[in-house]
């Protein structure tokens, strides 16, 4: 048996250390950590998934332990799940939460874990939902899962959860919070905490109005609860108003339907999660990532290209085809020779050197006069700007007349590129493009070429 194997069998039996065990797995991403979770995925489903969120001072954390007590005074076993902010120095939870739940903290039947956001929007760490999997297949009756309570990014919590409670207190405008941050949508169940409190009433009736202004289309109408959490009054009440969801939710039509997009959202985060993970192992080595970076910062360079870049290097309809599929490049075409006057260039290679002049153009979308003189199979190409800010214009202002590229000949050239973006050449042009004489046309960075610009260009049929 493989120690992961070992490892679930312990949490299947609700060892609370194994399931510590595992959820640090989880949160350090540790290599075993999908064997665990893949075992322990056909377990699930047998506990409720409460999310708990709202605004920061709700009293989420109080609410959260009377509902835990509330739950083992019935026999139940209660999992929770605190999201606490980042230490803005370790990256670790603050434990707030686990502070405020000592009364739970020794109980056997309760498990209390705190996780960091780490900067994650939604306000759930990214191994939460892995978390309330783990506690689920543990055996707990009741998993808990409080948000960090950042105020308008907490509507992730409908991932994780099956029933989402939203806490407001009265005297707060947590009714102009709550549009805002599009809870009012996700709200299975509204509490009005801090109920003896002035304004409580009106905050109450102010819910109402705006539950009426959009009705649900799963036609369930959200129970509104008062509580005093500290006081535990208005606890089974709401405890009452879950249970009553959670088999409303049971009977509905549409109930598969609503676990199905769970967990496509589900899918979808892990393949984010994965082919980035894919990237940056396979397309950038050590330190490239902080180089490019910088690079971008310093506008160098720019973040479009960049990821293009890199798509490019590990996707697999990019694979490099065998070389004998790949035509040779057959010659050098041509030399690009950068001038500052055509008219004064060919004083010198037309009429000093002897050379035929074959002909002239514009190439107008890259800025260019043309002048192509026949030299053996090849040919010199002579460039005039047609402009200061077109590439070769750049080009004269920065180092003035000179060399501008090198241009070869091949049979095929999407081929060509196809098999250059395989093996992780920087290209410029990642389709060809029409250039002069009308034949087909694409540039490698020089950064691939050991510094020379080297042009592509397909040979005429």
């Amino acid at each position: 048996m493989s120690t992961a194997q070992a490892l679930v069998e312990r949490i299947l039996s609700r060892d609370p250390r194994a399931v510590a065990r595992a959820i640090s797995k989880i949160e350090g991403d540790a290599p075993d950590a999908p064997e665990v979770l893949r075992a322990l995925f056909a377990r699930t489903g047998r506990g409720l998934v409460v999310g708990v969120t709202g605004a920061p001072g709700a009293g989420k954390s109080s609410l959260v332990d009377k509902l835990a007590l509330h739950y083992r005074a019935a026999g139940l076993a209660v999992g929770i799940v605190a999201v606490d902010p980042s230490s803005p120095f370790s990256g670790g939870a603050l434990l707030g939460d686990r502070i405020r739940m000592q009364a739970l903290a020794s109980d056997p039947g309760v498990f209390i874990r705190s996780m960091a956001t780490r900067g994650n929007l939604g306000g759930l760490a990214r191994a939460t939902i892995d978390a309330v999997a783990v506690l689920d297949a543990a055996g707990y009756d009741r998993v808990l899962v409080e948000t960090v309570g950042v105020g308008q990014d907490e509507v992730d919590v409908v991932k994780a959860a099956e029933v989402s409670v939203v806490v407001l207190v009265p005297g707060m405008g947590d009714d102009i919070q709550a549009i805002k941050a599009g809870i009012m949508e996700i709200g299975d169940v509204f509490v009005i905490n801090k109920a003896d409190r002035e304004g409580a009433e009106r905050a109450e009736r102010e819910l109402i109005a705006l539950l009426e202004m959009a009705p649900r289309p799963d036609g369930w109408s959200p129970p509104i609860v008062r509580t005093v959490a500290t006081a535990g009054r208005g606890i089974g009440e709401l405890a009452a108003a879950i249970e009553s969801y959670a088999s409303f939710r049971r009977q509905q039509a549409g109930a598969g339907s609503r676990l199905a997009h769970a967990a496509r959202d589900r899918i979808l985060e892990l393949l984010r999660e994965r082919l980035l993970q894919l990237a940056l192992e396979r397309a950038l080595g050590e330190g490239e990532l902080e180089a490019l970076a910088a690079a971008v910062a310093a506008r160098e360079r720019d973040p479009y290209t960049i990821v293009d870049e890199i798509i490019s290097k590990f996707t697999s309809d990019e694979q490099a085809p065998p070389p004998g599929l790949v035509p040779q490049t057959t010659k050098i075409e041509h030399l690009g020779v950068a001038v500052e006057s055509l008219d004064r260039a060919l004083e010198f290679w037309r009429d000093g050197l002897g050379l035929d002049l074959g002909e002239v153009e514009v190439v107008a979308d890259q800025g260019v006069r043309v002048a192509m003189l026949p030299l053996g199979e090849s040919r010199v190409e002579l460039l005039e700007a047609t402009g200061s800010e077109t590439p070769v214009g750049r080009f004269l202002a920065k180092r003035g007349p000179g060399l501008h590229h090198l241009c070869v000949e091949t049979p095929d050239i999407r081929a060509r590129l196809a098999a250059l973006r395989a093996r992780g050449v920087r290209l410029i042009d990642e389709e060809p493009r029409r250039g002069a004489g009308g034949r087909l046309v694409a540039f490698i960075h020089p950064a691939s070429a050991g510094g020379v610009l080297v042009e592509l260009v397909e040979t005429e049929k």
